[in-house]
């Protein structure tokens, strides 16, 4: 249930179309929360006859203008009534974490490769989170909407930085296992 609140909450943040909505997920809400272009504006259609937002109106009539929309008392009074919610952790659900026990029973054969995939796409995210602290936190900016949106980017770092960490580890210890497993045979050639 959580895309019509992370629409809510950009709309909130900002007045905006369903493209700028869906331009602005690809940019920040979406590297936590993502919705395809066609879930944002199906999303938006539910929300509007909810009467939780509106379409602003137009300043002059015009074919094929984009309709922009804002959030109505009753969708912030559902998004105040959300964040106060009690929310369980889900379980993680990552495939390569399932990938790495299919290869414990089946073997490593490409393993690696996939592994060191996952750690340079990580890597990249990781500089891009840098680079938007950077950017976006300077000391100076302490209000409470600030406090909050750095503590969400912290916390993609922190995960970012979590899976370069193991990753880099993990292939060491592939590496490790595929250089031992090389060994025995060596030595069964007389090449020990």
């Amino acid at each position: 249930m959580s895309l019509p609140h992370a629409i809510l909450t950009a709309l909130l943040e900002k007045p905006s179309s369903g493209l700028e909505l869906a331009r602005r997920f690809d940019k920040s809400i979406g590297y936590f929360w993502s919705a395809t272009h066609q879930q944002i504006y199906r999303e938006l259609g539910k929300l509007e006859q909810g009467g939780l937002i509106r379409a602003l109106p137009a300043a002059a009539p015009a074919r094929g203008q984009k309709k922009e929309y804002e959030v109505l008392p009753a969708g912030r009074a559902a998004l105040t009534a959300w964040v106060a919610e009690a929310d369980d952790p889900r379980p993680v659900r990552e495939p390569l974490l399932l990938r790495m026990r299919a290869a414990a029973v089946v073997g490593t054969a490409g393993l690696a490769e996939e592994l060191q995939r996952h750690l340079d796409l990580h890597r990249r995210q990781l500089a891009e989170y840098r680079a938007i602290e950077e950017r976006d936190f300077p000391p100076e900016r302490d209000s409470e909407e600030d406090r909050l949106r750095h503590a969400v980017l912290r916390g993609g770092i922190g995960l970012e930085t979590f899976w370069t960490e193991w990753l880099t580890e993990t292939l060491a210890a592939v590496g490790e296992q595929a250089a031992g497993e090389q060994e025995p045979g060596e030595r069964g050639n007389g090449r020990a």
